[in-house]
Parts: C-alpha cells; sequence; structure tokens
C-alpha cells in the first residue's frame, strides 16, 4: 500500500526538480494576459485575440449582455463587449471562462473527481463574486478568478494519481494529501502562470482559517469567506467561526449566514451559468 509521507516527498521532490508536470494556462488565457500587460496595448490588440476563438467571442458577449454587466443598449460583437467591460476585467473574465479546460483528465475515475473540484470551485467563485460586489475594496472579477483557482494546487496530485489506483480507491488517503501539497503546489502553478501576487496567496492559504496577517482583509478573506459560505449546508455548527478573522475584517456576524442566499441566489446562479455551471 502506498504510505502518504512517501507520494508527498516523491511529487515534492519531482516539484523542486522540476520534473513535475504542472498544469498550463490555455493559449488564449495567456496571449490575453500578456497583451493586457503591455502599457501600449489597445482594445483593438485585444479584441483581435479573442476574435479568433468563436466560442469564447460569443460567451463573452453574452456576458456583456449579461444582467451582471448589462448596459442601456444590447452588444453584438466583441470591440463593443470590450468598451463596455475594458480590457483589464476581460482579462480575468477570459481566464476564468477558459479555466474548465484544465480542469480534465484522461480516466473516468479521475475525471469525476476533476468535475466534483470544478463544481465546487465555480460555487466558491459565484458567492466571492457576489461578496465582492457588497464591498467597495475588492474587484469582483478578481473574486472570481481566487475562487476559481484556490484549489488548483489538487490538480497535478490527481493527474499523479491516475498512475496509482491504489490512491484512487482510498478517498480518506487521497483528500490526506491533497490537503498537505494541494497550497505548496498552486503556488508552484500560479507562480509558472506569471500570476500576481494576491492570487498567488490565495491559493496558498485559503486553508488557513486562522490567518490574520494585517488588518485590512484581502482577496484571501474574500475566497476564505466563500468557502464558509460555499460549505455552510454541510456544518453542524457556527459556534467557532468567532475564532475566524476573516469574517470580521470583512464586517459579516459569526453567528449567521454570511450571505442571505435567498437574497443573492439570482446573482449566484448567473455568475455559475457565466462560467459554464
Amino acid at each position: 500500500m502506498i504510505q502518504i509521507e512517501q507520494f508527498c516527498t516523491e511529487i515534492l521532490e519531482d516539484l523542486n526538480n522540476n520534473h513535475l508536470v504542472l498544469p498550463t494556462l490555455p493559449e488564449v488565457a495567456l496571449k490575453i494576459r500578456e497583451v493586457v500587460d503591455d502599457p501600449n496595448t489597445s482594445a483593438a490588440d485585444v479584441a483581435k485575440i479573442i476574435v479568433t476563438d468563436t466560442a469564447l467571442s460569443a460567451r463573452l458577449i453574452k456576458i456583456a449582455n449579461s444582467p451582471l454587466y448589462r448596459g442601456r443598449h444590447p452588444i453584438d460583437n466583441v470591440q463593443m463587449a470590450l468598451a463596455r467591460l475594458g480590457i483589464t476585467l476581460v482579462r480575468n473574465l477570459v481566464t476564468s471562462l477558459v479555466m474548465e479546460q484544465i480542469f480534465q483528465a484522461t480516466s473516468e475515475s479521475v475525471d469525476r473527481r476533476m468535475r466534483k473540484l470544478w463544481e465546487q470551485s465555480t460555487q466558491v467563485a459565484a458567492i466571492a463574486y457576489v461578496l465582492a460586489t457588497q464591498i467597495d475594496k475588492f474587484k469582483a472579477d478578481e473574486a472570481l478568478l481566487g475562487g476559481l483557482i484556490h484549489q488548483i494546487g489538487s490538480l497535478p496530485i490527481l493527474m499523479r494519481a491516475e498512475d496509482t489506483p491504489e490512491l484512487l480507491e482510498n478517498e480518506t488517503m487521497l483528500d490526506e494529501i491533497i490537503t498537505q501539497l494541494s497550497s505548496p503546489l498552486g503556488k508552484a502553478i500560479l507562480h509558472s502562470w506569471h500570476f500576481p501576487s494576491e492570487l498567488v496567496a490565495v491559493t496558498a492559504e485559503h486553508n488557513n482559517l486562522q490567518r490574520n496577517p494585517k488588518p485590512e482583509p484581502d482577496l484571501v478573506d474574500v475566497v476564505i469567506v466563500a468557502k464558509l459560505q460555499s460549505n455552510l449546508e454541510d456544518m453542524e455548527s457556527h459556534e467557532d467561526w468567532h475564532t475566524i478573522p476573516a469574517l470580521a475584517k470583512l464586517g459579516f456576524s459569526t453567528d449567521i449566514s454570511v450571505i442571505n442566499l435567498e437574497e443573492n441566489e439570482a446573482e449566484i446562479r448567473e455568475v455559475k451559468a457565466m462560467l459554464g455551471g
């Protein structure tokens, strides 16, 4: 039987020796992020890349016309969508829209696990989006992306597990390995994608409910609270929520639901639909 310590040691050694295969961001997202980060970039430059992907173009236009971003007039082309949304917002939206492509596996058993992971991530992302719209400090598109990537470090573990049938059959052991390794692996993935430090921090620190590096709330706090809300139905008690700094820093009570889902259900559903969920 494979041992947790052995598996963790081997995968970390492969990571340190650059032998571990990490997920790659789809090319269209890489191109968009590179172009938008160039200070001389125009909306036309971004549009040229997006229109090469017909499905992505259609989804972006649909989003620009959705209740989340709808303006006074309907939009029917990418250039108009960019004008309404702005290129910085589009950079994060495009990354979010193509992220699902990464959550796929070649074996049925791992693919089921990937699907579940994606569903959990979209739920957290949708709640994080809604949270961010209620707090002036945060941008909803960044919170959305933060929610989607917070478990990205689980992917190399699941891919490695495809070659270890006995590990796939032991859900408890696999969960323990993910708990131990997902944060360092997530950091490595996002560094390889050249993501900003605030998103790297999300995947590195979202499991630390006692995290409290500074008085002001940050993106990690938003994702932590979104995770709490996402798991609300599975939690037997909230009695320890008063010890979680993220809740207090975001101004939420520790003895009631963080978000009134009845009031925000439509918006959360709209965000999940945007992501294909």
